[in-house]
């Protein structure tokens, strides 16, 4: 049965990319594994993008990275040579944020973070107040007899992300919020296990800074990005196109396309960042994408040819 599900994911190829392309209106792309690995472009990436846009298809960039704010990710395109828009970019550090506004989050309330600046710069659009990220880099507790740590009781949600630099004060202030502070919400960016932080390897995702605080809480988080389908709404609102003229592209099974199928969306994995042929084959997956392929630059020279 499960060789027969595998079997269900085609290779991408001459025979099939028309029929995919011609279905398809939105192309929606990971980026990180995708596009890029750490700051290097993947190759053919930025050739594959304008020929996609010549042809009528527009193009949306879905990050499960929280690190950057959507203004952020638009100079990191700048800077590596291709040209996409902010409103491109739906970023989980904005799906935070954006949750935030969704549920009427009180104003008067704050929230603590646990990532780095694009939480920080998103809620700040959204007209929220957050506290800790970056500024709680370097700071330390001091385990001795007597000692209290004091934390802001108005906090009402603690958002966590990716952040190289977590830490134990860190873990502290976010837990003492969520199981001190009444009502508190817990919401994760994302739980991604690994990522590609440089071109050479996968670094620790977000998913080990939020299992640290689900170890300490006893509770599980509202997750805002892949392959929870919040970011979808938004998506919908603001391209009016229907879900099945949607193809996912992404590198990771558990985040990007099942993202994809949980929307309605086909999905074309490329084996240029996490995932590998064994893996999508291996008899304990049970997640298949429509297609697969190598890389994004595969879709023009398979519409090329």
């Amino acid at each position: 049965m499960e060789a027969s599900a595998a079997s269900s994911s085609r290779p991408l190829s001459a025979q099939n990319v028309e029929a995919l392309f011609d279905s398809v209106e939105a192309f929606l792309f990971d980026c990180d594994g995708v596009i890029w690995k750490g700051d290097k472009l993947i190759e053919g990436v930025p050739q594959t993008l304008e020929m996609l846009r010549s042809r009528g298809k527009k193009l949306v960039f879905v990050t499960n990275n929280s690190t950057k704010s959507r203004k952020s990710y638009a100079k990191k395109f700048q800077m590596l040579g291709v040209t996409v828009s902010e409103e491109e970019i739906f970023c989980s550090s904005f799906a935070a944020a954006m949750y935030l506004k969704s549920i009427d989050f009180p104003q008067e309330k704050k929230v603590y973070v646990i990532g780095e600046e694009g939480i920080l710069e998103e809620l700040e659009l959204a007209g929220f107040t957050g506290l800790g990220g970056p500024e709680d880099r370097d700071k330390r507790v001091h385990l001795k007899p007597n000692f209290l740590f004091e934390h802001d009781k108005s906090v009402g949600a603690v958002v966590v992300g990716l952040d190289q630099y977590i830490n134990y004060y860190k873990l502290q202030y976010a837990i003492l919020c969520i199981r001190e502070n009444p009502g508190c919400l817990f919401i994760a960016t994302n739980r991604d296990a690994v990522g590609h932080m440089t071109d050479l390897q996968e670094w620790p995702g977000a998913g080990c800074m939020v299992a640290a605080v689900c170890g300490s809480t006893q509770k599980e988080p509202v997750v805002v990005g892949k392959p929870s389908t919040f970011l979808m709404d938004f998506l919908l609102k603001r391209f009016q196109i229907d879900t099945s003229k949607m193809c996912m592209v992404g590198d990771r099974l558990d985040t990007d396309i099942l993202f994809g199928q949980n929307a309605g969306c086909k999905t074309l994995l490329v084996l240029s960042g996490v995932t590998t042929l064994s893996g999508l084959h291996d008899p304990s997956n049970n997640i298949h994408p429509d297609y697969y392929t190598n890389q994004v630059s595969d879709l023009l020279e398979l519409l090329g040819s």
